[in-house]
């Protein structure tokens, strides 16, 4: 049964004072050392271990101390937050009328008894319902107890409040996170409006630049986060540039930089891909990249032309396939060399008669699974699956859809590049003139049998040694699967990855990271085959 209780009452907005005690102070070593327990947790940048001070507590005053949080309508006991040891939780059925007053803000400070025990009680503010420091002692405490006490209740309201400040701070860095992967998602997809819709009164000024390169860094993973930090607005942006961390393959971050330059190339009357941007001059954001690269021999820099918004996805192709030769240059940069896309030197209209044929009956799948489709063309399912936030059988079922529309198995390489080449011509060419349908439309093999795809063919394949060469027919012969390669050439699986790295390097595909290049491959390879230019 409590005994009497002395209450001192508080407006949490003027602060609180308990005039009692206004004379005790604790003691400089004291106070030193719960300056050293505070700097620990702060310096660990983690959740602040309350039970840490508690602890503290109790070895300065001899006493049990708990942080109870709101009781509610339930047992006291349960609203517990931290306790020391041998804390004596049944005292607090008998302080709950009080704890609740404290907790709701009617009191700031109380001092009571349970029985035997003396307790002093400190509301942590300012906000209500707030938790109690609770301290709970065979005798009553002494004036520089007290002191200790209250002491103790402001560091534990100061660490409180910088954990929630940290976890707000976090909430805000994963939201800017997510919101910049959805501006990256819709400029991938070509739809630079649907960007500007979501962020509606927050636009990046990226979106406002008319044109832009992506920068692919691959770097140690631990290193993105800082790198996206270390230059992050208080937008969430990065200046007119957006840094993006790729949900997918975790070395990798994804930067999307303002073409700043490019007002001045186009007077100039330089050509969109030139492989080195802005007479060398790279744009600031790109400068900072290209340091990171040259101060770190961990890190590789993929660099692309310019584009236009709605290009993006272009755009990162290039960076792609420029990265896979950086890694092996001796600087680690490598800017993507001006190559005329397949899609860009077919006959046009019997292109786009060939693509819509071949596209048409995959609009009679939902509008997910043909979403899905172009993706799984340029990455691998479980790629898929982590950049979606689907399960592998979900993807898998879309996948399965769109294979009974198109009538197309794509988990085969080659049908995978001819699905992947009608979608580029799809989305890069104007609607068909009238009649086409009055006529069956071409073969891909008809489409490439043509003089300008055979030079576009041999100019692709013309870096790589005869020996590569051979093991890149063999790797698309077997699906791409390179354990089938090397028993098929008779090698280990390793020198075929060997090979394939090189190959990389030589033709400036990538080939075994996002694979973005190994359609260039196959249609190459499949010309010369029609040509016999080998």
């Amino acid at each position: 049964m409590a005994g009497r209780s002395l209450a001192v009452p508080t407006d949490r907005r003027r602060g609180r004072r308990d005039v009692r005690d206004a004379g005790a102070r604790p003691q400089a070593g004291q106070l030193d050392g719960l300056l050293k327990v505070v700097r620990r947790q702060t310096t660990r940048g983690v959740e602040p271990d309350v039970r840490e001070v508690l602890d503290w507590l109790r070895r300065q005053t001899g006493t049990h101390v708990a942080l109870v949080g709101d009781t509610g309508a339930g047992d006291a006991g349960d609203a517990v937050e931290a306790a020391t040891e041998d804390f004596p939780r049944t005292a607090l059925g008998v302080l709950a009328p009080l704890l609740e007053r404290l907790v709701s803000g009617q009191l700031a400070a109380a001092a009571s008894t349970a029985g035997a025990l003396h307790v002093r009680c400190e509301a942590l503010g300012p906000h209500e319902p707030g938790p109690v420091l609770v301290v709970v002692g065979a005798s009553e405490p002494t004036p520089e107890t007290v002191a200790l006490c209250q002491q103790t209740a402001s560091v534990l309201t100061l660490l409180r409040r910088a954990g929630v400040g940290d976890r707000a701070w976090r909430e805000y860095e994963y939201k800017a996170r997510q919101f910049r992967f959805a501006v990256l998602s819709a400029l991938l997809m070509g739809e630079p409006m649907l960007a500007r819709r979501m962020a509606t009164g927050a636009v990046p000024p990226l979106l406002d630049a008319g044109r832009l390169r992506v920068y692919l860094l691959q770097c140690p993973p631990a290193e993105r986060d800082r790198i996206t930090r270390a230059q992050q607005d208080p937008s969430g942006y990065h200046g007119p540039d957006l840094l993006v961390q790729c949900p997918v393959f975790n070395d990798l971050l994804i930067c999307l930089v303002a073409d700043e330059q490019r007002g001045a190339d186009e007077q100039r009357g330089a050509d969109e891909q030139r492989a080195d941007p802005s007479d060398g001059r790279p744009p600031r954001r790109g400068a900072a990249l290209h340091r990171m690269v040259r101060d770190n021999p961990a890190y590789a820099l993929g660099v692309s032309g310019s584009h236009v918004l709605g290009a993006t996805a272009e755009a990162y192709s290039q960076a792609a396939n420029a990265l896979a030769a950086a890694r092996t240059t001796p600087g680690r940069v490598a800017f993507f060399h001006g190559r005329t896309p397949l899609d860009g030197l077919l006959p046009r209209q019997p292109a786009l008669e060939w693509a819509r044929a071949l596209l048409r009956p995959l609009e009679s799948a939902p509008k997910t699974s043909r979403d899905v489709t172009r993706l799984v063309v340029s990455m691998p399912r479980s790629a898929v699956a982590r950049l979606l936030g689907l399960s592998r059988n979900t993807v898998t079922a879309h996948i399965r859809r769109a294979e009974h529309a198109l009538g197309q198995d794509l988990a085969d390489i080659r049908c995978r590049a001819a699905v992947h080449l009608a979608l580029a011509l799809d989305s890069s060419c104007p609607p068909l003139e009238s009649g086409y349908e009055d006529r069956p439309p071409p073969s891909l093999k008809e489409l490439l049998d043509t003089e300008r795809v055979a030079v576009w063919a041999h100019t692709t394949l013309r870096p790589l040694e005869t020996r590569y060469r051979r093991t890149l027919r063999e790797w698309i012969d077997a699906n791409t699967d390179a354990q089938r390669t090397a028993r098929h050439m008779g090698i280990s699986r390793n020198t075929v990855r060997a090979h394939l790295r090189t190959a990389e390097t030589e033709l400036g595909l990538d080939l075994l990271t996002t694979g973005i290049g190994v359609h260039d491959v196959v249609h190459a390879l499949h010309v010369t085959a029609i040509r016999r230019v080998d």
